[in-house]
């Protein structure tokens, strides 16, 4: 792994108490990290972190200089690895990974091979990379990063400090502050809708609408809306490989994992969680704090902090006596 700079246990104690998070450790504060890294791929000066039991004996054998973990565990710990104990070890290392491996920053630098239509706003410390194309009355706002070959246009705003990463196509959309679009993602594309029948095409006149400090995977597609938008509401994380058609509404907050399929003008409440392989119907209400199990088929509304499971979805309990029942049956 490669990363900036290698980090002292006194910056990582400041920028964890600064996150509220308070460590204990043995271990001088003026020790160095190269890097934090797996509890089975450390080295000895990197730094670890312990959050799941199933890995409790690689304690033991771990090469690592220091390990973030709860107190009840450091007994299994070798002597070689130093314990800094914290309440939370997953959240202690999301957080410090920022301080090891930086996000991308706006060199402001915009590629002589970029086309950006005269129509169209930039903004201040924009990076624009190689055969960028930018048309049609787009605004794009300061400290933006634009990597190469996507293409932005028409009618497109992006907030500031947003990062759209290679071969990337947004158009008819409004993204917001500090978003990140990963590679080959389709933003604002036509909708699937037309008459069963004569098969004729419903023009899609609407757009989508990204709020702020969003994550879409890569080669996900979220289609506008018919009329109105498609909304993708703050702080949602959007896996790879997600289809979300046009008039979909999603909720602060929510997550939805990879392969998963969201037909047209449903509504998914905050802090929902969508495992990979779900498919929901259109025209469906889902609640807030629904939790979505893997390869279920949701054809109904679910309510409020539910949690379901199977094709067709239902409440996990029954969906578990459901499976007990078929396997008693075909012994």
């Amino acid at each position: 792994m490669n990363n900036i700079n290698k980090i002292s246990l006194e910056i990582i104690k400041d920028f964890l108490k600064n996150n509220s998070i308070e460590l204990e450790t043995r271990l001088d504060l003026k020790v160095i990290f190269n890097s934090i890294n797996s509890i089975q791929k450390s080295s000895s000066e990197d730094l670890t972190f312990f959050h799941n039991s199933k890995y409790l004996n690689q304690l033991k054998e771990t090469e690592a200089k220091a390990c973030l973990i709860q107190k009840q565990y450091i007994s299994y710990l070798n002597k070689k690895c130093i314990p800094i104990i914290v309440d939370d070890p997953y959240l202690s290392y999301a957080l410090i990974s920022n301080l090891f491996f930086p996000s991308i920053v706006s060199n402001g630098i915009i590629d002589k091979t970029a086309q950006i239509s005269k129509d169209s706003i930039i903004g201040s410390n924009v990076q624009i990379n190689s055969h960028v194309v930018i048309s049609g009355k787009c605004v794009i706002k300061n400290d933006v990063v634009i990597y190469g070959n996507s293409t932005i246009g028409p009618d497109v705003i992006i907030g500031k400090g947003t990062k759209i990463m290679s071969n990337c196509f947004i158009a008819n959309a409004s993204l917001g502050e500090n978003c990140s679009i990963k590679s080959g993602a389709v933003i604002g594309g036509k909708g699937f809708g037309f008459t069963p029948k004569q098969k004729i095409e419903i023009r899609h006149i609407g757009n989508v609408k990204i709020g702020n400090n969003v994550e879409i995977g890569s080669n996900t597609t979220i289609d506008k809306g018919t009329i109105h938008s498609t909304i993708i509401d703050d702080n949602c994380r959007i896996d790879n490989l997600v289809q979300i058609a046009h008039n979909v509404e999603i909720g602060q907050n929510t997550i939805i994992a990879a392969q998963t399929g969201i037909a047209g003008s449903t509504k998914i409440g905050k802090n929902c969680i969508m495992a990979g392989q779900v498919a929901v119907s259109g025209h469906l209400n889902i609640g807030n704090n629904v939790i979505i199990a893997g390869k279920s088929g949701v054809t109904k509304n679910i309510e409020n902090n539910m949690t379901v499971a199977g094709f067709p979805a239902i409440e996990i309990k029954k969906w578990k006596k459901s499976i007990i029942r078929q396997y008693k049956d075909i012994k």
